[in-house]
């Protein structure tokens, strides 16, 4: 079956089979459906180069991490990117990932561009001040953050409001009674951790609580040294009641490292971590009290949707989405006795 078969098998021109299955705006939602069903049922398949030879396009975007970055080891990563491919293969999209020895290793961006490897890439772990973000801006190569920076105005971004998720967390723990509250925090350089500690940091002070530099601890950023940073924190003389964590594998390591001291979780010591605890932690019965947001494959989905945007109307961007976390109150927390 070729397009043209497909074409005269539903009485419309190639033209309108052609821009229904290449996601063009012009062609209404119902003749869309109608024409990708059909092709899915009939077994159309587009010849790939011949698509990518009329688009002038690779249909491929790219996402960088870096292995010093513990993505591959986080589920969430691997669910999002699980979204975000599924998404591009619906539009005959392909996901490259790409492996750079340094996340600000700006040379990798400009061989996938030059290369004609990609159309777009998405850049992942943003910082407060990104190197990557100001380079892609400068050579107008098409990207989506996977988050914000210190100024995020003149691009697209997709992000979730880190400042608001702190201040649940501690509002929760003060309304439990709490007053010695630590932070357990990734490295600050990167945006979302600056934000998470700056939202920890006005919840306190709206409570009218002091800030103690001796309970802020990190940069915990994996199991082993979020352990490290709790066992930092109880060995203090005056000792915290209890913890936010700012990411999920070092929350498993804060978790993990009390349990291992005898405290009992939510009576002893409350902890609250940002993100979902995967399945497989060793934390079998710990009902953990999150900082959740949509989950990471509706994110990955999400977006798919917006660096398409971002590749076909981008005259209309730059295209920017805000999600706002929920809190889960599980049995880590409980009032301070």
């Amino acid at each position: 079956m070729n397009i043209k078969a497909l074409a005269k098998e539903l009485g419309l021109s190639t033209s309108t089979v052609s821009r229904a299955l290449n996601g063009y705006q012009d062609v209404n939602e119902a003749t869309r459906k109608r024409v990708e069903e059909a092709a899915k049922a009939l077994g159309y398949r587009a010849n790939a180069g011949a698509r990518r030879l009329v688009r002038g396009s690779t249909e491929a975007v790219g996402i960088v991490y870096s292995a010093a970055v513990e993505n591959l080891g986080n589920p969430q990563f691997l669910d999002m990117a699980g979204g975000l491919s599924e998404r591009l293969h619906e539009q005959h999209f392909d996901l490259m990932l790409a492996v750079a020895s340094d996340e600000q290793d700006l040379d990798i961006y400009d061989r996938l561009f030059r290369g004609g490897r990609v159309d777009a890439v998405v850049v992942p772990n943003t910082r407060v001040n990104d190197a990557r973000v100001n380079f892609l801006l400068e050579r107008g190569y098409p990207f989506l953050a996977y988050g914000r920076t210190g100024d995020c105005s003149g691009y697209s971004w997709f992000d979730f409001d880190n400042e608001v998720g702190s201040q649940l967390a501690v509002r929760h723990l003060v309304a439990l009674g709490h007053q010695r509250i630590a932070y357990v925090h990734s490295p600050l350089l990167l945006n979302f951790a600056s934000q998470r500690h700056q939202g920890f940091r006005a919840a306190l002070q709206e409570a009218g609580l002091a800030f103690d530099p001796a309970w802020l601890a990190g940069p915990a950023v994996d199991r082993r040294s979020g352990r490290e940073a709790v066992q930092t924190l109880m060995a203090l003389p005056n000792p915290p009641t209890a913890i936010v964590v700012d990411n999920n594998l070092g929350g498993i390591g804060v978790l993990r490292g009390l349990l291992d001291m005898g405290l009992v979780l939510g009576k002893d010591i409350s902890v609250v971590v940002h993100g979902v605890i995967p399945a497989d932690s060793l934390l079998a019965g710990q009902d953990v009290t999150m900082v959740t947001q949509p989950t990471a494959q509706s994110t990955g989905l999400a977006m798919a949707d917006m660096v398409l945007q971002v590749l076909r109307e981008s005259e209309r961007g730059p295209f920017q989405l805000l999600r706002q976390p929920e809190l889960v109150i599980g049995q880590t927390t409980g009032k301070r006795v």
